[in-house]
């Protein structure tokens, strides 16, 4: 297949991109599984944005929004591209309404939230499942658009580039190798812009928020393909993971309680009804998230608790079930009735801060290739970022992409002609026979990754990770060659690469900086203020 325009992803990122882009030619998107399931359909909190003064919350700014993603990210953001996505944050909220997103409205005006590490109200929500909101507009709307075409249940195995061709020529992208998973059947995709736009990691860790398909595609995909990756060590975890053992079923397992209900007034405390967080930050249950979640994983392990809680039970009565829905129906179905008991509660992996390295273009180091949304390393979340600035950054940077693409690879520019693509050829067509080695080294690469690279980290413990991940890639590595790829296998390549990439950019970085925390070097330094660039070539 041949299309001016190749996204390998369908949440609000790819989405916006697409949409953009079929005024200008023809569009694929590919996405692994169905087009509901992206980290953008799970997003809970809303989208960060500072409105029209007439409409925004009285002494907020967009300095001001600027200041807090700044502290957030711990000395790490690129100013520029801060001050440069949330100057476009109405721009993009104004795109969202276009594209019939609903967001809650109270006396004719947006209704405000407010999450951790924000000083003001500026959090666009719909209800609890904004993401879900903003996925059905978006979906809806490029299942009716010209020139767009969205292939659900397609797997892309690797880039294509020149440099793997052999030719000799400036290293480009010529499009994609795409697995159909219900066919079984694996395809050329050429084209000269690829857009990279296929979500976060967070399966690579045990415990996480993420949907089952947050398995690292983009970032492994980029790194194969020869991007440099910058900043993976920071992984944030979310402080409020809903935890209870006897529930069953993957939403039990992934259950997310919103930030947006500390905003709401919910505090954390422990066994004892303290709230042990004012402790450790002024700002408390709303402070940013890798101080919150530190403060919790400190909590649980001097106390030898399993888990802390999120208290609203003085909120009152009627107030969650009516902000908060799909929460309070949720954890009603696993028998607790949050208006009159506390929430228990565990940190869990969440969104990458890193990703492959972009300009605030989303622009990579390989011609023809951008990547957007968490994917991609703008430098906007620096070393920790601030909640509800990832939905705002995935719409920005989908318009900005286009922009910049259609000045540098106009359809037609690119010369010489690219040499022929090969068909995909197998290792062995035998399919395989032992999947329960495949779960198992899955199972592998997500504890070693909890136990050893999660919120507090050691040089030793690092050591431990990196030499367990070079035996499992190996065997993953036979795995690959040696059977017909499926969905399985191909997960769980990119699950042990980018797994790998997140050890390295730990190892490397001999500091604590907002998400990452190591007890060797507990200290920030200014002389490391700097992102941990990865690049293979």
């Amino acid at each position: 297949m041949t299309a001016d325009f190749l996204v390998i992803g369908a949440g609000i990122a790819g989405l916006s991109f697409a949409l953009r882009a079929a005024k200008h030619g023809s569009v694929i998107v590919v996405t692994k599984g169905e087009a509901y399931e992206s980290n953008t359909a799970w997003a809970q909190g809303g989208i960060a944005s500072v409105l029209p003064e007439e409409w925004r919350d009285p002494g907020d700014s967009e300095e001001l929004h600027v200041a807090d993603t700044l502290d957030a990210g711990a000395g790490l953001c690129k100013e520029a591209a801060v001050r440069t996505i949330i100057g476009e944050g109405a721009a993009a909220i104004e795109d969202l309404v276009d594209y019939g997103v609903s967001f809650d409205k109270e006396g004719g005006h947006f209704q405000l939230g407010k999450e951790g590490g924000h000083s003001h109200r500026r959090i666009l929500h719909a209800r609890d499942t904004t993401g879900r909101e903003v996925a059905r507009a978006l979906i809806e709307t490029a299942r009716k658009t010209p020139n767009l075409t969205l292939l659900e249940h397609h797997f892309v195995i690797d880039l294509i580039t020149t440099a793997k061709l052999g030719a000799a020529i400036d290293d480009r992208v010529l499009g994609a190798y795409v697995l159909n998973t219900k066919t079984n059947e694996v395809s050329v995709f050429r084209s000269d812009r690829v857009i990279l736009a296929a979500g976060g990691c967070g399966k690579v860790y045990l415990y996480t928020t993420n949907p089952d398909s947050a398995t690292g595609d983009g970032v492994a995909l980029g790194w194969r393909a020869g991007a440099s990756i910058a900043n993976m060590e920071f992984i944030q975890f979310h402080p409020t993971c809903f935890y209870n053992p006897g529930a069953i079923g993957p939403e039990a397992r992934s259950f997310l309680v919103s930030e947006a209900v500390r905003g709401e007034g919910g505090i954390l405390i422990n066994a004892k009804g303290e709230d042990f967080t004012k402790k450790i930050d002024p700002r408390g249950s709303l402070a940013p998230r890798d101080i919150v979640a530190r403060a919790i994983d400190r909590e649980i392990k001097r106390t030898g608790a399993t888990c802390v809680y999120l208290d609203v039970t003085h909120k009152p009565k009627g107030f969650m079930k009516e902000r908060f829905p799909y929460i309070y129906q949720t954890l009603l179905k696993f028998g607790l009735d949050c208006e009159t008991q506390p929430i228990p509660v565990v940190p869990a992996a969440h969104y990458q801060c890193g990703g492959v390295l972009t300009d605030v273009n989303g622009k990579t180091t390989l011609r023809g290739l951008f990547a957007v949304g968490e994917v991609g390393c703008t430098g906007l979340h620096g070393a920790n970022r601030l909640a509800s600035n990832s939905l705002l950054e995935g719409n920005v940077i989908a318009r900005r992409a286009l922009e910049e693409m259609m000045k540098l690879y106009p359809p037609g520019k690119f010369v010489p002609e690219p040499p022929p693509i090969p068909p995909w050829e197998h290792g062995d067509t035998a399919e395989p026979d032992e999947l329960v080695v495949i779960y198992h080294n899955w199972d592998e690469i997500r504890r070693l990754m909890w136990d050893y690279v999660s919120i507090v980290r050691t040089d030793n413990r690092l050591r431990r990770a990196t030499a367990r991940l070079r035996n499992l890639k190996k065997e993953v590595r036979e795995f690959y060659w040696g059977h017909r790829v499926n969905a399985d296998i191909l997960e769980l390549r990119n699950l042990v690469a980018v797994a790998g990439l997140i050890v390295e950019c730990a190892t490397r970085r001999k500091e604590s900086r907002g998400l990452h925390y190591t007890l060797d070097h507990p200290n920030t330094e200014e002389r490391l203020c700097s992102d941990t660039v990865l690049r293979k070539f």
